[in-house]
């Protein structure tokens, strides 16, 4: 297998996006590590409550920023408190799994954290208002998450020390960002859309601190805005396959000629019966074939996921979601015509 000296991953890979139905770390880590032994990732575990949701994870890694639950959701608070600790708690249980099933790995592992922007709309100041609504706090949180960034990569490093750590930054609230369609409060307003080169400027100082390791941008919104992850620095693209357009066609072929991977969620993450593992990549030939790509890029360009994450799956179909991923890919790479 062929790695293209750009990405950390093998030609033909499949990865998973990021949460994992139950509540045990080890059980978790487990499956993750024995399923996807050439790209295994740290898995999310929201069913433990708030403070294992992505949210409440990337939460806990701000640097001297704070925050306790309400019940509208996660709020400003002035020093850390029950939450911000249970959140930690979490995180470190799941790395201790992650370190147990990874002795003596070597080769990709991708950690996700909640990027800035879907971090500004879910995360209050102490008025109520999403932090969204202020640009002084936007930055400041953009600061603290890149601050709690290098910590937590740090972390990994040295716990897994054969590990190309693979950033994913999960930005689902990014096109209503962009588009200006988050609500305030009240809800019967919307935030402003935040200016392109604002949003794409925060992103990219978020991905130098990953250094020359790659970072991956996921999404399983509709209307994905691949151009402007693409100048941002994202060395690959994470989204549901099933949302796509026409219109974001062009925009997926320049990327790829870019070298920008694509991590195309082709399985579906909640239970159902499974098609073939090469029924599930059949869309992602057909769309080569149509934007005229060559057919022996597809499986260097293309990571297999499911279409997002697995919390709301059993944990059986979990299990063989991520199996018909690698099956999936491998069928990419055998036959990619």
């Amino acid at each position: 297998m062929s790695t293209n000296s750009t990405h950390k991953w093998a030609a033909g890979a499949a990865t998973g996006v990021g949460s994992m139905p139950g509540g045990d770390a080890r059980e978790a880590a487990k499956t993750v590590t024995g399923s996807l032994e050439a790209f295994p990732y740290l898995p999310e575990l929201p069913a433990r409550g708030p403070g294992a949701d992505m949210i409440g994870r990337t939460i806990g890694m701000l640097v001297e920023v704070y925050a306790h639950v309400e019940p509208s959701g996660w709020r400003i608070s002035d020093r850390p408190g029950r939450d911000t600790r249970r959140a930690r708690a979490w995180l470190g249980e799941d790395l201790d799994a992650l370190e147990e099933f990874t002795q003596g790995y070597q080769g990709p592992l991708k950690v996700s954290v909640v990027g800035p922007w879907t971090l500004a709309t879910a995360l209050e100041l102490r008025g109520g208002e999403a932090a969204l609504s202020d640009a002084g706090a936007c930055r400041d949180l953009a600061a603290s998450l890149a601050e709690g960034l290098r910590g937590h990569l740090a972390d990994v490093r040295r716990r897994v020390p054969g590990a190309e750590v693979v950033l994913q930054l999960d930005e689902p609230s990014l096109t209503a960002v962009l588009q200006g369609r988050v609500k305030t409060a009240s809800g019967y307003r919307t935030h402003r859309a935040v200016d392109r080169a604002v949003v794409e400027g925060a992103l990219r100082d978020l991905v130098a601190v990953a250094g020359d390791g790659p970072v991956v941008v996921h999404s399983c919104a509709p209307g994905v805005p691949f151009g402007l992850l693409r100048r941002a620095g994202a060395a690959g693209i994470s989204f549901d396959f099933s949302l796509l357009t026409e219109r974001e066609e062009e925009a997926i072929g320049e990327a790829v000629e870019g070298g920008t991977a694509l991590f195309a969620g082709v399985v579906p993450g909640v239970d159902g019966r499974l098609s073939d593992p090469a029924g599930s990549v059949m869309g992602v030939r057909t769309l080569w074939r149509r934007l005229g790509l060559t057919p022996g890029t597809l499986a260097e360009s293309v990571v297999v996921t499911p279409s997002c994450g697995l919390a709301g799956a059993s944990p059986a179909y979990a299990r063989s979601v991520l199996a018909h991923c690698v099956r999936a890919a491998r069928s990419l790479a055998d036959n990619p015509e």
